[in-house]
């Protein structure tokens, strides 16, 4: 019995570890091509043949990559904060509030989240050109958030749901006023629902291409990053050391958020745990 457990585990450990291999070697691959100063002529290696940092140099001066960094960087922090907060707000008008046409406007946020975001592209054109904010970041960011907030309604109207009326009445005992009640007792309860509509806007806002390469068009000063990468594409040819070079400065910043927030959302989920 404990000899067939000992291999039951060790057969468990064997495929884990290589589903960890297989899911991260393209990351290890991608990692090492940037420090290969041979990866654009092709072919690649375990380990950089000449290691090098002018692939990093390229894309962060030529390639304007500094730019399109800090471009996206602004379109990301705008579309969590402000979809995290019209979102939330959104959800305790819903869930707190009865009202005429309160029932047919949740059916129509979900019906948008089943319409493929192919077909909103033009649509989306057309409004956001009649506004004047074609070719600026700030059009994405209207589009961004507009596309961030269907999901963030219905995940934090559940945690709101799940938030019991009587510890707002407390509150209100108290002497609490609405935005006290609100900042000390509903914030906290649904701080995991908020990270997790937060990953899910900042993910949307800095990787997604079909958008940003439509509404932005030739604006190159506008760019965000993934669109900025494609042109290291060529049409004969590929330059595979500043591809990778941007795709890891592109990976690297998703990745500091998921462990900030990760955090957070531990933190969060404890708090809720306690006061709930």
């Amino acid at each position: 019995m404990r000899k067939s457990t000992a291999l039951g585990r060790t057969g468990i450990a064997i495929a884990v570890a290589a589903l960890l291999a297989f899911t991260l070697f393209p990351v290890y691959w991608m990692i090492m091509s940037s420090f290969d100063k041979k990866a654009s002529s092709g072919g690649g290696s375990l380990l950089p043949r000449e290691f090098t940092w002018d692939n990093y140099a390229y894309v962060l001066t030529e390639g304007g990559f500094d730019v399109f960094l800090r471009n996206s960087a602004v379109v990301a922090l705008v579309t969590v904060l402000v979809s995290a907060l019209v979102a939330l707000l959104a959800s305790v008008a819903v869930t707190r509030f009865r009202f005429k046409l309160r029932t047919s406007m949740l059916l129509m946020i979900l019906i948008v989240q089943m319409v493929p975001l192919e077909a909103l592209v033009i649509p989306l054109f057309i409004q956001v050109k009649n506004l004047g904010m074609l070719n600026t970041i700030l059009g994405l960011m209207v589009v961004y958030v507009a596309l961030s907030l269907p999901f963030g309604i219905w995940m934090l109207r559940g945690f709101v749901a799940a938030v019991p009326v009587e510890l707002e009445e407390a509150a209100y005992i108290d002497g609490a006023s609405w935005s006290r009640m609100f900042r000390s007792v509903m914030l906290p309860l649904v701080m995991p629902g908020l990270v997790a509509t937060s990953v899910f806007s900042f993910i949307t806002a800095w990787n997604e291409f079909i958008f940003a390469m439509t509404l932005l068009g030739g604006e190159k000063g506008q760019y965000t990053v993934s669109i900025g990468l494609r042109q290291f594409f060529g049409e004969h040819s590929n330059e595979w050391g500043y591809i990778m070079a941007a795709s890891t400065l592109i990976t690297v910043p998703v990745m500091i958020f998921f462990v900030v927030v990760q955090r957070r959302l531990s933190e969060g989920l404890v708090a809720g745990a306690v006061k709930g």
